[in-house]
């Protein structure tokens, strides 16, 4: 398998021949649908007037909630959640009912016809008058450990503060887009744009009011989702689903950028209040940590986001006494849900504060405090649990951060930096290094399984099946690189096949960082599986071992997971006696050729020993299916093994500021990531790269604002900043760590899980902008909003210098 394996689809993506959702052939009779939008963030609704709109050439219905057969709900945690609303308005612009008709500029002509009566009610736009009303969506949550309140009495030193972190559109380059038709036999069959689509078929049936076996859900691919697909894509494939329900003809929603980003939700907003207590050498002895995310009007995800926050604060640092709460703001905006790092973005974010106002107020370099409080492996006491009881295993950290600090030459950059800084009183240069360490698996453990289907054909081709979603991230890519290299094949014999309910039932979501290590997986299984059914062939066909008469029984394949069976079974079900296993399990599949082991000059080419298995009568098809080993929590004590494994990365970052403008450019940036064995180097490198520049967007660049009423303002790039090529710098060094010792999990092909982590490393930046606003002044502290926008950083040097 080359490390150098580009993505499946690039070819497609640069010449236009990847078809998204929104892109397929239409069928005849196809209907487009457009929201009818709330003009208020709270309100009673009292009347819809629907007949102007219906009376309308080319109008076929105004979907509103009494036109649903089934449950009007979505919520995925919390039945709270309406597809459209039966008598309150929970914020602005929010649907309330959904006009069907031939075109799409009909169907929003006819949206402006429909007459809707408010009652407008108050509303609490942000976190803090959510906290003022105290406005929550849940009880609070708590993690803790040892004592807090004696902890921080002991403690030498003792400084509080607060911090809120901004939220973050998704800005997926496709949309949320479905199209619905029901077939003839009344199946209801949706192309979707969703990371989750075994949810997005149940949610169907439910609003629907019929099983799930009647809901067929593909995903073709995505243009991006970053988790605003995870449940997001819910309400729109029910729309259309219901469309098509009550019209009896194939109906289409695809969002312009203003209505997704006005009926979307987005990363959560943070407000953190904190009480920190540490020694002479900056080493942390207790923190009382509360975090209140801004979960908008409904609960979506926004449970498991919290409990990720909450234990991501301690980022990379060990705290003997830590007490967490955490609470779910209920505001009336649009519903904030899952964004890539899933929360634990957040709570880092909320750990470095505490990490930089510690050193600043001793006096003290950053980097080394930040080093001094790392979890560490053999430390008497233990310095290596977390607050909620995991050990943070395989911790290569140290390691990682010493070779960064290397081949960064950070310390003579910093000495460089000083120089500059002394000789500028109007521009400073700052410098970071940062840690990262993620948990890797879901939250809630059962998500944590996956299945695959592969067949193999009779003129030895492969189709490979699996319940993950490409959405330009590589996964695909790299199933088609486990599949080739359990099977000994060339990835060409391979054709991987859209995700659908109908071929992978009940998957989870491809999220968490975890679509390959449990995919990847699934599909090893089911190779293994098909090989174990070919091995004994091809020893006949080899002339090693002679085959049993076969018998109509399907065999079974290779140990998997929950399966007590190991040995090689012949096309009969029977065991192969035990000198005919040992001889099967001596022959390798590679290079398209099949042999002994200790014989390789005699092989076999890959597709004849599959004609073989076929005239044999043995089946050529196999399900895999994987879980994750190991994992447990509880939520009501916070505690638990809730990770199979924790990705480490560091960053160096560099900026200068202007202390006239508060204009910030990155000058270069040094990131050293641990992704395990790579099975892809290019797609990883480009998630390490990719992640990287969407972080140092959401910290610096991406603000999003309402107005009094509630509406969201920055609704298009006009106004909404997303990172460009000009903010990325032109000095952008990458590298993989490559590990001194073999990892104790067993991850596929002992690599590691890619799509987060690197999000988190951009908070180097954010810590380089505050280091070179420290310069301007000698402040012991240096507040610094999130995001750090120019004028965020202009009124921070403002207060440094005052200082």
């Amino acid at each position: 398998m080359s490390k150098a394996t580009t993505h499946e689809s690039a070819v497609g993506h640069v010449s236009g021949r990847a078809i998204y959702a929104d892109e397929q052939h239409p069928p005849a009779g196809l209907l487009s649908l457009y929201p009818v939008q709330a003009p208020h963030a709270h309100a009673r609704i009292l009347a819809i007037d629907t007949a102007a709109a219906r009376a309308l050439p080319g109008v076929h219905a105004v979907l509103t909630a009494a036109d649903i057969p089934g449950t009007n709900d979505l919520g995925p945690i919390v039945h709270d959640e309406p597809v459209m609303p039966a008598d309150h308005v929970s914020y602005f612009g929010q649907a309330v009912a959904w006009v069907v008709a031939d075109s799409e500029a009909q169907a929003m002509a006819a949206a402006r016809q429909v007459k809707v009566e408010y009652e407008a009610l108050p509303a609490l736009l942000d976190v803090h008058a959510a906290i003022a009303a105290e406005s929550f969506h849940l009880p609070p949550a708590r993690v803790e450990r040892g004592d807090v309140s004696a902890g921080l009495a002991a403690a030498t030193h003792r400084l509080s503060g607060e911090l809120l972190i901004g939220g973050q559109d998704h800005f997926y380059l496709e949309t949320q887009a479905c199209w619905a038709s029901i077939d003839s036999e009344g199946l209801v069959q949706l192309v979707s744009s969703t990371q989750h689509p075994s949810e997005t078929q149940h949610m169907v049936a439910h609003v629907l009011g019929i099983a799930s076996h009647r809901v067929v859900c593909r995903c073709l691919r995505m243009g991006g989702g970053f988790g605003g697909k995870e449940t997001q894509a819910n309400p729109f494939a029910a729309v259309a689903a219901l469309a098509a329900w009550k019209t009896g003809r194939p109906a289409r929603v695809k969002l312009h950028r203003a209505l997704d980003m006005q009926l979307t939700g987005k990363r959560h907003p943070f407000f953190a209040r904190f009480t920190v207590g540490f020694d002479d050498d900056g080493l942390l002895q207790a923190a009382r940590i509360d975090l209140v995310a801004d979960g908008g009007w409904s609960v979506d995800l926004s449970p498991p986001v919290l409990m990720r926050a909450m234990v991501h604060v301690d980022n990379a640092y060990f705290i003997p006494h830590v007490e967490v709460q955490g609470r779910i703001a209920k505001t009336h905006l649009a519903s904030n849900t899952a964004f890539r790092g899933f929360g634990g973005p957040q709570g880092m974010v909320v750990g470095e504060e505490i990490l930089d106002r510690v050193a600043r107020f001793l006096g003290l370099p950053v980097d080394q405090v930040r080093e001094r409080n790392f979890y560490r492996e053999g430390c008497t006491p233990d310095r290596n649990q977390t607050h909620y009881g995991q050990p943070v295993v395989d911790n290569h950290l140290p390691e990682l951060w010493a070779q960064l600090r290397t081949s960064s030459a950070y310390d003579l950059r910093r000495a460089e930096l000083d120089a500059f800084n002394r000789e500028h009183p109007q521009r400073k240069r700052g410098l970071a290094i940062t840690p990262v360490k993620f948990g890797i698996s879901f939250n809630k453990t059962e998500y944590n399984q996956a299945g695959a289907l592969v067949l193999i054909y009779s003129d030895g081709s492969v189709q490979l099946n699996h319940g993950g979603t490409e959405m330009g991230q590589g996964l695909h890519t790299k199933m088609l690189a486990v599949a080739a290299r359990t099977l000994g094949i060339s990835q060409s014999r391979i054709q991987i096949m859209v995700t659908s309910t109908d071929k992978v039932p009940n998957t989870s979501a491809t999220a968490a960082s975890s679509g390959s290590d449990l995919n990847g997986q699934a599909v090893k299984a089911a190779c293994e599986t098909l090989l174990a059914r070919m091995a004994p062939i091809a020893a006949a066909s080899l002339r090693v071992h002679p085959l049993p008469n076969p018998s109509p029984i399907e065999g079974e394949g290779l140990k998997t997971p929950g399966s007590d069976r190991s040995s090689p079974l012949s096309p009969g079900g029977r065991e192969v006696g035990r000198e005919g296993a040992d001889e099967a399990a001596d022959i390798v599949f590679a290079d398209d050729r099949v042999f002994h082991r200790d014989r390789p000059e005699h092989s076999l080419a890959f597709h004849d020993v599959v004609r073989s298995t076929y005239n044999a009568r043995v089946s050529l098809a196999a399900t895999g299916y994987y879980r994750t080993p190991g994992l447990s929590w509880d939520p009501k004590l916070g505690r638990g093994h809730p990770f199979y494994y924790f990705a480490f990365g560091a960053a160096v970052c560099e900026v200068e500021v202007c202390g006239l403008t508060g204009v910030h450019s990155l000058r270069r940036v040094d990131l050293l990531h641990d992704v395990g064995d790579s099975i892809a180097e290019l797609i990883d490198r480009g998630q390490i790269e990719g992640g990287f520049v969407q972080g140092m967007g959401w910290l610096t660049s991406e603000e999003l604002r309402w107005n009094a009423q509630g509406r969201l303002l920055t609704d298009a790039p006009s106004t909404y900043k997303i990172p460009t090529v000009g903010d990325v710098p032109e000095d952008f060094r990458v590298d993989l760590f490559r590990r001194s010792k073999p990892p104790s999990t067993n991850v596929i092909f002992h690599s590691k899980g890619v799509g987060e982590p690197p999000l988190m490393l951009a908070i180097a930046v954010r810590e380089a902008i505050r280091d070179a606003v420290a310069a301007f002044g000698d402040a012991r502290v240096v507040e610094l909003a999130s995001p750090s926008t120019p004028e965020a950083i202009y009124h921070a040097i403002v207060k440094v210098r005052g200082a």
